[in-house]
């Protein structure tokens, strides 16, 4: 069965690393998009024939993400959707909580990874298929002896893999985002419009737009211009009717401009002539590729995505992505979504003890001991130890890989060392303590200086921000003043 699949990247040196998850779950919907499937092989007499269209009447319905909406794909996007993660770049931006790990892998709310989100928080309408994933990594080879150069490049270089599968369209999306689309109805717009390209947009007011790459759509939909990060008279220009998209007058007036997400539907047989012949050299998507295809006059459309989304590239936005899920009455993003549950890896833990401990507005992953401490806007990840008297506040602790024995504590006790977890009595406010984080007793980690930025590799510590991070396994000794 031919499916949704995912590939992520992580990095362009030899460290590289990246994803392909195959097949989340689809089920069977009504049916109402022309295609056929004779033998083995998928047909759409949509995407088959020339580029040389009748003119396509385009409705709303057809290019935003709505609820209202019903999801019809014919043929099912489990047999005709193959799906490309890509995991991120070097995560230079997210340093040091990348130092050890791949960006994908970076711990997200309590339980979760990053690589969760795209491939799991989406509603892909139900659980009656089966699928698999597979990882891909950066690798050299006689034809091609780089490693991968950008998002475009790394799908170039495992083509001749993707186009083994019998599938209408890619579907290509980004590892380090924070957001919940239905991908059905993403994919239904794509066909619906007879696209070539489907980007999904973000709408944006002006204060936002200067800091992302802006699209300008015409009457039906369709992007005729890119331009990136612009300023001044070009960010004026870029204004666009977004009521075209969907948004209400008022929404529309509010946020005139639309941002690409970096997320894609790409017809098969585009992808393959885009990135073979038409620009072999081309290393980005977002700067090089879809805009060359504008260029060529294939038809290039916009889909509204108008939820939440966050970029969680930077130390800032990836701790205040976390903390958003513990605001009330309601979180910035919900892992509470019966409708679209988002799964990760089971480890079976405990559930977590609490014993005389004080804890408001907080949430609180699996298997963690607790003792009689005050933990008020914060998340706690999964085996966190946290001991007597401590105090934690607006920050996110991520937890351990494993648990120390007694006899493992009591060993190091002896030789003056510290256990996993926070010691007796220490104070932690607006930080990131990574996985493994040794932090003694009386520890105060504060930034009473207010510190925007340093770097204290060698003492376990960066600053970002003026968001103290601990780097993972790092040992800050009792006593210590940050």
């Amino acid at each position: 069965m031919a499916s949704f699949s995912a590939i992520g990247v992580s990095g362009v040196g030899p460290s590289s690393t990246s994803f392909k998850t195959r097949d989340l779950p689809f089920s069977p919907r009504s049916l109402s998009f022309s295609s056929t499937i004779s033998g083995e092989k998928i047909t759409s007499k949509a995407s088959s024939g020339s580029h040389h269209r009748a003119p396509v009447i385009v409705s709303p319905k057809a290019v935003s993400d709505s609820r209202n909406g019903q999801t019809c794909l014919d043929p099912d996007a489990s047999r005709s959707v193959l799906g490309i993660i890509l995991g991120g770049g070097a995560g230079t931006r997210l340093y040091p909580l990348t130092k050890k790990r791949a960006k994908p892998a970076v711990p997200l709310g309590a339980n979760y990874r990053l690589i969760d989100i795209p491939a799991y928080a989406s509603n892909l309408g139900g659980y009656k298929n089966e699928g698999f994933v597979e990882v891909l990594a950066a690798q050299q080879s006689p034809e091609n002896p780089n490693w991968f150069q950008g998002t475009a490049d790394a799908v170039r270089q495992y083509l001749w893999l993707f186009e083994e599968h019998n599938v209408l369209e890619f579907l290509v999306l980004a590892g380090d985002h924070l957001y919940r689309m239905d991908y059905e109805r993403f994919i239904q717009a794509h066909r619906e419009t007879d696209a070539d390209i489907t980007v999904a947009a973000l709408p944006m007011d002006e204060k936002r737009a200067t800091a992302f790459g802006l699209m300008k759509i015409d009457e039906e939909g369709r992007i005729i211009e890119f331009a990136e990060k612009p300023k001044g008279e070009q960010l004026k220009s870029m204004k666009v009717d977004t009521t075209i998209l969907g948004l209400d007058d008022e929404r529309a007036k509010e946020m005139p401009f639309i941002a690409s997400m970096g997320i894609y539907v790409v017809s098969k047989d585009v992808m393959l002539d885009l990135l073979r012949d038409k620009f072999p050299g081309a290393n980005d998507f977002g700067s090089e590729v879809i805009p060359g295809a504008t260029s060529l006059g294939l038809r290039v459309q916009a889909y509204l995505y108008d939820g939440y989304w966050e970029d969680i590239g930077t130390i800032e936005a990836f701790y205040n992505a976390n903390l958003g899920i513990t605001k009330k009455p309601v979180p910035d993003f919900s892992f509470y979504d019966r409708s679209s549950p988002i799964y990760t890896q089971p480890r079976y833990l405990p559930p977590s003890k609490m014993l005389d401990a004080d804890v408001t507005d907080s949430v609180i992953g699996e298997g963690c001991v607790i003792k009689n401490c005050k933990i008020h806007h914060s998340v706690v990840g999964l085996r966190s130890c946290i001991s007597e008297g401590a105090i934690i506040e607006d920050t996110l602790l991520m937890g351990a890989d494993y648990y120390e024995t007694d006899a493992d504590r009591q060993f190091l006790m002896a030789k003056g060392s510290v256990a996993i977890g926070i010691g007796k009595n220490s104070h932690i406010k607006r930080a990131i303590i990574d996985k493994n984080a040794r932090i003694g007793d009386n520890v105060k980690i504060i930034n009473g200086d207010n510190v925007q930025e340093a770097a204290r590799e060698t003492d376990g510590y960066f600053i970002k921000s003026g968001i103290v991070t601990v780097i993972k396994d790092a040992l800050i000794p009792s006593g210590t003043i940050i």
